[in-house]
Formats: structure tokens, sequence, C-alpha cells
């Protein structure tokens, strides 16, 4: 999936700029988005988008609980409890819009791949000397990649989580860093491919829905 992110800062109260930009990108999008079900009832914030070459929305993630510090010695970060949920369109091989070439087709394994990828940028071992981060983090991308290329592969097991209320497989696996999911909406080629990844929140309890409006989470 041939993408680019853009990045959107966590939204903050009473309208401000940054807050306004990052929902412009979510509002451009020609697909649902999902979140958490009703039953969190924890803060809710905007993550990013990404795009595709002729600059059409492909997918992005909200965020649920506490955002990550990243830093793992960051004051309570072994406290956090987050989750986020990674929304991308599903779509067939097609020409990008600027004729410039091909882009590739969005499948699970899309989902399981951003979401592998967005848990590792928000955490890294403790022990892990900040200048050899980026040499951990293309290691640990590639496996994250690797796996998600084999979603039947004995890395995964199957996790049932309800989906606008209906129950719903998933390919679920756990790391050291914390846990992974990935699924679909509606029919073969219809709906959304949905991705999760989370630290300190259990997976078993969640349970996914359409946001009626993502403005919402710019103004928590």
């Amino acid at each position: 999936m041939e993408t680019t992110s853009r990045a959107g800062a966590r939204s903050t109260a009473g309208g401000a700029p940054g807050s306004r930009r990052a929902v412009e990108g979510y509002l451009r999008a020609t697909f649902p988005w999902y979140g958490l079900d009703d039953a969190f009832t924890g803060p809710r914030w905007l993550m990013q988008v990404g795009t595709a070459a002729d600059d059409t929305v492909q997918h992005g993630s909200t965020g649920h609980g506490d955002e990550p510090s990243i830093r793992p010695e960051a004051p309570g970060a072994e406290k956090e409890r987050f989750a986020a949920v990674v929304t991308v369109a599903a779509s067939p091989v097609r020409r990008s819009g600027d004729g410039t070439g091909v882009l590739d087709a969005t499948t699970v394994s899309s989902a399981a791949w951003l979401a592998g990828s967005g848990l590792l940028v928000s955490t890294w071992p403790a022990q892990l000397d900040h200048s050899l981060r980026d040499d951990w983090l293309d290691q640990q991308t590639e496996t994250a990649f690797e796996l998600a290329d084999d979603l039947n592969g004995s890395a995964w097991s199957v996790l049932s989580l309800p989906v606008d209320g209906v129950p719903t497989p998933f390919h679920y696996r756990e790391s050291e860093f914390g846990w992974v999911l990935a699924g679909s909406t509606g029919p073969a080629g219809a709906g959304v491919h949905i991705g999760a990844y989370g630290r300190g929140m259990s997976a078993y309890g969640l349970g996914f829905s359409v946001i009626e409006d993502i403005r919402s989470y710019a103004a928590e």
C-alpha cells in the first residue's frame, strides 16, 4: 500500500488550530472511521491519517485512553493504558489518481502491518540506548511486516470481538510491547479493514463501532 503519512497533533479543547488541522484530514476520507464503542468511557483523541500518492486518504488512527509518552523512562509510562484503532479503506489494485503508478490493494494484512508498526513507534525497551533506537525500530518493523504477511501463522490466534454489535473474527497476537489485532468489516471487498494495538488495556473486552462524527475526537 503506497501511502505517505500525515502527522496529526493530539487534539486540544476549544477548537485550537492544531485540532482543526488534524481533523481536516479525517473529514476528507470517503470511508467511515472506526473507534472503540460506547463501552469505553475514557479520553478519545486524533492521531494521524495516511494518504496515497494522489493525496486521497487511505487510512488513519484514533487514540483511546492515555496518549503514549513513547519514552519508556517517562514518569508513569509503565502505567499507561491506551488503545489505538486503525481504519484502512478496502480497495483493489488500482491506478493512482494522477496516473503516475499503481496502488496496491489493501487487505487485512495492511491493517495488521499498520497496527504492528504503530505499536513499535509508541514504545521501545527501557534498557535500549536512544542512539540505537532507529536500528532496533528498523529490525522490529521488518519483523512486524513479515508477521502481518502471514496471518495464518503460529504467531497469531483468533479473537472474536463485536464490530457494530456483530461478533467479528480478528487475528490477534501479543508481544512484550503490547498487543496487535486486525480484521475486516462487511463482506469481502466491502467495508473497511480494522487494525488495533494497545498496552495496559486488555483487548479481550474491546468492541468497535463507526464514529458518527470524527470531530468529536477533536473536542476531547
